[in-house]
């Protein structure tokens, strides 16, 4: 890896306090819009486009539909579909990035790659760093109680993913470029500590909490900056959650899909799930809305999900020893 991106610069502010007079490229989604719009007065919108799918033929439509215009910089306002789509449409038009998140629903805000859904999984494209990430904790605090801090999924994973990333060392299955490293494996565990720690303080809004709650964000989205991969914190978590979002459709949120995904992993993985239980609840993350009987068949099909994928190796993988 010849390069370590680095976290957007932060601004802790209001957003309506934001005066930009370059024209302005929006992209964002209604109901997130419709949330803060009256807050976003200062922005020289010249032109708004919605992002309603994750892939690259529909970002590139979008992307053409508006070459022809000019602009000086993208603003994204909304949550983690907005943040790729913008930072892939940012970089193709090579123009900066402002990212607005109506709720730390996800690390997508802060992280070089966008996420594309591609044959039945969810793949990772290198697109850029937003320049500026703008944070107003009282419209994040205001956002819907299950989105508002279900980032914290990306960080609990920690929990599920590490596992996987230390498991797959002892069964000498890590690929070059992705040994575990034991202080960056320390130091994944210290930063879930502190997610932990701040669960019931950002699930109800408060502004230290959320702030605490970025602070994990970042450590763990840098964390895996500095070792190229995102060992530290995916695992079969995600796996799973990639896996049962085909038999449940797009419309459930990423933290409905991945918090579950802990909790299931983190049970057959026998670890104790209580601390963990807890904290997804302080953060209102849903953990009822996959039937049992989805979870049961996507339990039996995800090693082969894995394998079909050449997902790094997990738990994920021995799925059909360890339910049989």
């Amino acid at each position: 890896m010849n390069k370590f991106p680095n976290l957007p610069l932060v601004n802790l502010m209001p957003f309506s306090e934001i005066d930009e007079k370059r024209p302005v490229l929006l992209i964002t989604s209604t109901p997130a819009w419709n949330a803060v719009k009256d807050s976003l007065r200062g922005l020289n919108i010249v032109h708004t486009i919605e992002v309603i799918e994750a892939n690259t033929t529909h970002w590139d439509k979008l992307k053409s539909s508006r070459e022809d215009q000019k602009f000086e910089i993208v603003y994204a306002v909304g949550g983690g579909l907005v943040a790729d789509a913008s930072k892939y449409i940012a970089s193709k038009l090579n123009l900066p990035l402002a990212v607005l998140p109506t709720a730390l629903s996800v690390d997508a805000f802060i992280t070089a790659a966008s996420g594309i859904r591609k044959d039945g999984c969810v793949y990772y494209i290198e697109t850029k760093v937003p320049e500026n990430l703008i944070l107003d904790l009282d419209i994040i605090a205001k956002a819907p109680s299950n989105i508002r801090a279900a980032g914290i999924t990306d960080v609990m994973s920690i929990a599920t993913g590490a596992w996987d990333w230390k498991f797959a060392h002892e069964q000498n299955k890590n690929p070059e470029g992705m040994e575990f490293i034991p202080w960056v494996y320390n130091n994944s565990q210290s930063i879930l500590s502190g997610v932990l720690d701040c669960a019931e303080a950002a699930g109800r809004g408060d502004r230290d909490g959320l702030k605490t709650l970025y602070d994990c964000l970042a450590m763990e989205v840098q964390l895996c900056n500095q070792v190229g991969h995102a060992r530290p914190e995916e695992g079969s978590e995600h796996y799973f959650a990639y896996a049962v979002e085909n038999e449940m459709g797009h419309g459930l949120p990423h933290g409905d899909l991945v918090g579950p995904g802990i909790m299931t992993m983190a049970k057959l993985q026998e670890q104790d799930t209580g601390l963990l239980e807890a904290a997804l609840k302080s953060c209102n993350i849903p953990l009822d809305r996959i039937p049992q009987s989805v979870i049961e068949h996507t339990l039996v099909e995800l090693p082969a999900y894995c394998l079909k994928h050449g997902l790094a190796f997990g738990l994920a993988h021995t799925l059909n020893e360890k339910i049989s």
